[in-house]
């Protein structure tokens, strides 16, 4: 099966200069955790209620703060194209929970999420992904 048939379409992307403010109110709209960060029409980063929350809140940075300041410059993610079980292990692999997905020319259509994956895979699959994701530590610990 292929990402494009799991993914979810309707994305919203927030721009590196809005503030977290902004990105969190929409962020709570949509009862999402995560923002792609879009400029130019480009993938420039990703943005999460833990960035705020460690990088913004924690380090004493107000709500007018940039989301460039606090957003994931080191976007990971994958193709439309690309077959759902290689994805997967590629999200076990950096602990990550969700994917921007990118068509071939770099433009971003869409977002995969291990819910996303749960609903077209079995749970096998999912549940061993999911658990070495949620292992401690990796790449993406935002705390040293």
């Amino acid at each position: 099966m292929k990402v494009s048939e799991a993914m979810t379409r309707d994305v919203r992307v927030a721009n590196p200069d809005e503030t977290i403010q902004q990105a969190a109110k929409l962020m709570a709209k949509l009862d999402a955790g995560v923002l792609p960060v879009g400029e130019n029409d480009r993938l420039v980063g990703m943005v999460t209620d833990r960035d705020i929350a460690i990088r913004a809140v924690a380090e004493g940075k107000g709500t007018d703060a940039k989301v460039r300041d606090v957003m994931s410059k080191d976007v990971k993610y994958c193709y439309d194209d690309q077959e759902i079980d290689e994805v997967i292990q590629n999200m076990r692999d950096i602990q990550v929970r969700r994917l921007p997905v990118l068509n071939r020319d770099k433009r971003l259509v869409g977002i995969l999420s291990l819910g996303d994956v749960a609903k077209v895979e079995n749970e096998e699959d999912t549940g061993e992904a999911l658990s070495k994701i949620s292992q401690p530590g990796g790449q993406h610990s935002q705390t040293g």
